[in-house]
């Protein structure tokens, strides 16, 4: 019948939970169960270990806690996602609170980003997650450690979140012209 059964879905956003509230698919919330089975998202940037940047649609907090508290993650993306290395074609976003919010942009400018504050209200006033924080994305051009990047940004008073996905996907499905699917793999780390 083409129906999926015994599927509960997270949404990782107000407007997505709605929406899936809207065309009957059942929900239910970290809170009831705290573990997931499987995760299936996209990438904004991916590279040859399955490290991801995500969070261009700007829902990164939430994305990530969903993403560690699942067993599998599943990426799906076309092959213009892929680099050799994180930073190559995507700046990394952050979700930072409107608190101390030039301080954030100084620090990431000491870090070698060049920020931009995202904006996608008609009025030009900064885009708000749905916790209420803004998200600057931040260009450090090619990042030759992402993990010690990740490390000094989740040190930082005021970044709620950055959008490295670091050792969390367990799979990625890369379309490629010519209707091929490569489906790359990695064990999971334990968390």
């Amino acid at each position: 019948s083409g129906r999926l059964k015994d599927i509960l879905g997270v949404p990782t956003a107000l407007e997505v939970g709605a929406l899936a509230t809207e065309v009957g698919i059942p929900l239910t919330s970290l809170e009831d169960h705290r573990t997931i089975d499987v995760c299936i998202d996209g990438a904004d940037e991916a590279d040859p270990s399955l490290n991801l940047i995500k969070g261009g649609g700007g829902f990164l907090t939430r994305e990530k806690i969903v993403a560690q508290a699942s067993r599998r993650l599943v990426i799906i993306a076309d092959y213009t996602k892929l680099s050799p290395q994180l930073g190559t074609r995507w700046h990394v976003p952050l979700e930072v609170m409107e608190f101390g919010f030039e301080a954030h942009r100084s620090f990431l400018l000491d870090h070698g980003a060049k920020t931009t504050v995202r904006r996608r209200n008609a009025d030009g006033t900064p885009y708000r997650t749905d916790q209420g924080n803004y998200i600057l994305d931040a260009d450090f051009g090619p990042i030759d450690d992402p993990f010690a990047l990740a490390e000094a940004l989740s040190a930082r008073a005021g970044i709620v979140e950055h959008g490295l996905f670091l050792n969390l996907a367990t799979d990625l499905l890369v379309a490629s012209p010519g209707r091929t699917i490569d489906h790359r793999t990695r064990a999971p780390v334990a968390a």
